[in-house]
């Protein structure tokens, strides 16, 4: 009994600090009994409880060691994440016992905006990087990151001003680009890059794989207001290209013809978005759904389906957070088959705050912008394995075990703040997730909290001003492909980058051909 009583005490000491240390081998976050433990959360799609099982899940959390502001990950056949941020892209071929910085001199040697993608289609690793604001130096690698190619001078025929962002995607038979593309040998997919000029998005279409951007320019309309501000590309396996504008009413963009042409959607009226904003973000499945994500007015974060490639969306926004999180921040989203999405986000659960004097002085409504002292953000990821469903149930995790950030965190770089010890810009823009081509979920994020914020017993904002580059992956749970089911632990041993042990589980994952239907 005693023996047992020491090795459960010890097991609580562990938990306790899981995500707070920061070493070299990743903190596995135990699997506790979901019902009661507090962090765990079933709702329907008003953040409503509900009485069914919570999804059991686990995952382990990596340090990566550098600055990780504003960061992007990728996980290509061989298995190893890639974690690009600042001007370094961090590599872990071992599941994040340790990384490495795998730049080399043809890549950029500062930034002023990172972004990374990895092409699933070809192992294609990009590493992009805004230089001033004039133009982007965008690299690659064919080899998982063991020499790289570049080109210092990237960005189309428009000079750029900011929010860089790349992506890939199939060529498609209409418009004039894709056969161009489909008969070029250059590069099997299309790549996308869009920046915001002034108080417009630009778009380019690559047709020798990201080398150069000849093709594109401004995309008029909606999108073109609030500076030109917006998320991430998301192409869909029918060819769609998806980007969201940062605006007042929850809008996307797309494109049915390899950025040759443009239409937009709103919807979201009943929920809004607040004020300041940031992105919101898209995932598409197997099936080429859609699924849109963003913080509403009320902080909650939301969702809008389609299933028509962006035609149509639904009429009734569609809660993906708890109601116990009053305030949010950072949604970002994937997808595998239908119905199977997966959303992280920073979120708090300080209700008692609410209506309490914020920053400002005003009365506080769940704005990070302007939270008061008190407020912690944690990381929570939620998931949905029946999205499509007319009546969805969303499983939500609060995973992180101390704050990512203490007070508020400025959601708008032209009225930050720093009188709470440091300026409270120290997150920057984004966080990031995403699948790899077995269905698990990664998640990336920038840290304000460690060290001695992390383990201490009444953190203040003073004491939460870092960006240190952070990796929650799933170590057991559910996979976002069918075919896989549950997914169980890695073994701790190094990834072959030349073998690439994990692409025969990989090839079991690929998109199968089902229809799926709303009810």
């Amino acid at each position: 009994m005693r023996a047992m009583a020491l090795l459960l005490s010890t097991l609580m000491i562990s938990f306790t600090l899981a995500g707070c240390l920061q070493g070299d081998v990743p903190i596995t976050v135990p699997d506790e009994e979901p019902e009661g433990d507090g962090r765990t959360f079933v709702t329907n799609g008003t953040g409503m409880p509900v009485d069914e099982a919570p999804l059991k899940m686990n995952f382990t959390f990596s340090d990566v060691g550098e600055t990780g502001k504003e960061p992007s990950i990728g996980i290509p056949s061989s298995g190893c994440i890639f974690f690009i941020a600042m001007e370094k892209p961090m590599r872990s071929c071992d599941h994040g016992e340790s990384w490495t910085n795998v730049a080399d001199i043809t890549q950029a040697p500062f930034t002023s905006d990172p972004y990374g993608w990895v092409d699933l289609e070809t192992d294609r690793i990009f590493n992009i990087h805004m230089m001033g604001l004039e133009s982007t130096w965008i690299g690659w690698s064919d080899n998982d990151g063991e020499s790289w190619l570049g080109n210092p001078h990237d960005s189309g025929t428009t000079p750029l001003n900011d929010h860089i962002k790349l992506a890939t995607g199939p060529w498609v038979d209409e418009g004039l680009y894709g056969p161009i593309g489909q008969l070029n040998p250059t590069y099997a997919t299309a790549v996308y890059f869009c920046f915001n000029k002034l108080a417009g998005i630009s778009c380019f279409t690559s047709f020798d794989g990201g080398a150069t951007f000849e093709v594109g320019g401004n995309i008029v309309g909606l999108a073109s207001t609030n500076g030109g501000l917006h998320g991430a590309i998301t192409t869909a396996l029918d060819g769609t290209v998806y980007l969201t504008p940062r605006v007042p009413t929850p809008t996307l963009i797309f494109s049915k013809d390899n950025g040759l042409t443009w239409e937009e959607r709103e919807m979201g009226t009943d929920v809004g978005t607040p004020d300041p904003r940031k992105n919101s973000e898209v995932a598409t499945d197997s099936e080429s759904n859609a699924y849109h994500i963003w913080t509403g007015n009320d902080q909650g974060i939301y969702m809008s389906r389609s299933i028509d490639s962006g035609e149509s969306w639904d009429s009734e926004s569609i809660r993906v957070s708890p109601i116990e999180v009053i305030s949010t921040a950072f949604p970002q989203t994937d997808a595998g088959d239908p119905g199977r999405i997966a959303v992280t986000y920073l979120g708090s659960e300080n209700g008692s705050l609410i209506d309490t004097t914020d920053i400002d002085g005003n009365n506080w409504t769940g704005n990070g912008h302007y939270a008061p002292n008190g407020v912690h953000y944690h990381l929570y990821v939620t998931y949905s394995l029946n999205a499509l469903d007319e009546n969805p149930i969303f499983h939500t995790r609060r995973i992180s075990d101390d704050p990512v950030q203490i007070g508020a965190m400025c959601l708008n770089s032209g009225d930050c703040r720093s009188d709470q010890g440091g300026s409270n810009r120290n997150l920057l823009d984004f966080n990031d997730l995403t699948i790899d081509l077995e269905g698990r979920v990664y998640i990336a994020f920038a840290d304000g909290c460690i060290d001695a914020c992390a383990s201490s017993a009444d953190p203040q904002p003073a004491d939460s001003r870092t960006g240190r580059g952070s990796v929650y992956f799933l170590n057991e749970g559910p996979s976002l492909y069918l075919n896989n089911e549950e997914l169980s632990g890695f073994e701790s041993s190094s990834l072959s980058v030349d073998d690439k042990p994990v692409t025969l589980l990989a090839e079991q994952s690929r998109p199968s051909e089902r229809k799926v239907e709303l009810e």
